[in-house]
């Protein structure tokens, strides 16, 4: 399959700022509109990346928003994604055709979502719910908390509001409390405010210990020792190693063992993550997630040019929201944990080896014009990264919780 659009995705927050989907569309390499031809390619890849023979939806418990167009309604792909997560957002001017129309009733009737993006606040009313189970809100100017209200007067039951953009944490809860169901905007790279503990708590001071042991490869019982000072830390490692994921062939009782079994570089990789999710500062969950698909998107791009650093990637990505998961400037950050010195340069200015894997994992998440650009630059093709993309995703989700 040849490729030469990138996958951009925003994330898709609820009133709790929970992560309920992701919406998902086509960035072209030249600044033109994407065709009917590569919207179908669109829906085709993402159902063959995120949809296992075996394990079904990979996504879990997420939506996927695509962008659509009517074409789309009928094509086959379609029904290899799961109807109940599957969101297609179509502009409403696409419905003045009665042929659009009755497509879209039936990919309604078989379970498929349809969001509708551009209506009129005049328009919201009860005509749009036989063909949209969303409909889109724009937010426009400053003053989001009164269009919010003017949305919510305009609420229908039968249709969820998705507002856009939402960028800051005060126009979110002006929507939240007004009623709307879903947000996007650039939420998940701004900390949530009004929590003030900041910097590290006990159980991150105990996890930054054990990540200088591994890296210093210290005996076993010492990291034992430490570990057993924190019995959630303990409970979490045990519960990882006996989980379905990791396949240990029979139950494993002792933390020597589960360390043994895990070897050095997985437990690292454990620690990292733990970091990052046991923060107790004004973080959201939105913040951690991105954090964990960027440390594996970072990795996986990095995967044939930086054999065996892979390690360092992951902790690239996952590192980079540290510093807003800890309420602490990035500098301060860096003198708390110990890193490699081309892990520092990435993490400060996107400099050394790692640095242009990492600004090209986040560019992916960003609305911006650069994924084409620093994927040439490292001359990695726009099918590999949307694999590693897809790929990332569904391994976040396979790690949550």
């Amino acid at each position: 399959m040849h490729q030469t659009n990138f996958i951009v995705r925003e994330p898709l927050l609820d009133p709790k700022q929970r992560v309920i989907g992701y919406e998902l569309s086509w960035q072209r390499h030249d600044s033109k509109l994407v065709t009917t031809e590569e919207l179908e390619d669109l829906i085709g890849f993402v159902a063959e990346h995120v949809v296992h023979a075996e394990h079904g939806w990979l996504l879990r418990d997420k939506m996927l928003f695509l962008e659509a167009v009517p074409e789309m309604l009928s094509t086959d792909a379609l029904h290899a994604l799961p109807p109940e997560r599957t969101v297609l957002t179509l502009n409403i001017r696409r419905l003045t055709d009665p042929n659009v129309r009755s497509a879209v009733q039936a990919v309604r009737v078989g379970g498929v979502g349809i969001s509708i993006r551009g209506a009129d606040i005049n328009l919201l009313g009860r005509n749009l719910s036989p063909y949209a189970s969303y409909v889109e809100v724009q937010f426009a100017g400053a003053d989001v908390a009164t269009q919010a209200r003017t949305y919510a007067a305009a609420k229908h039951a039968a249709m969820r509001m998705v507002g856009r953009p939402v960028a800051t944490w005060a126009d979110f809860d002006a929507c939240a409390a007004l009623g709307l169901d879903a947000f996007v905007g650039k939420l998940h790279l701004t900390p949530r405010p009004g929590n003030p503990v900041k910097g590290m708590n006990p159980t991150q001071a105990v996890i930054l210990q054990l990540m200088q042991m591994v890296q210093n490869n210290e005996d076993v019982p010492k990291i034992e020792n430490v570990l057993k000072r924190d019995p959630a830390l303990t409970y979490k490692l045990l519960r990882f190693i006996n989980s379905a994921g990791f396949g240990a062939a029979r139950e494993v009782q002792s933390l020597r063992q589960a360390i043994a079994l895990m070897g050095y570089a997985p437990l690292y990789r454990w620690l990292v993550l733990l970091l990052a999710t046991a923060s107790a500062s004004g973080y959201s969950p939105v913040l951690m997630e991105t954090a964990v698909v960027r440390g594996r998107l970072a990795e996986l791009l990095g995967a044939s040019a930086l054999r065996g650093e892979g390690e360092n990637l992951f902790v690239c990505g996952m590192f980079s929201l540290l510093d807003r998961l800890l309420g602490l400037p990035m500098a301060e950050v860096l003198e708390t944990v110990p890193l490699p010195e081309e892990v520092v340069r990435a993490l400060i200015g996107r400099e050394g080896r790692y640095g242009p894997y990492l600004a090209l994992a986040e560019a992916c998440e960003l609305n911006s014009n650069l994924v084409a650009s620093l994927a040439a630059s490292l001359d990695i093709s726009p099918l590999d990264v949307n694999r590693a993309h897809l790929s990332a995703l569904a391994w976040a989700q396979s790690v949550a919780g």
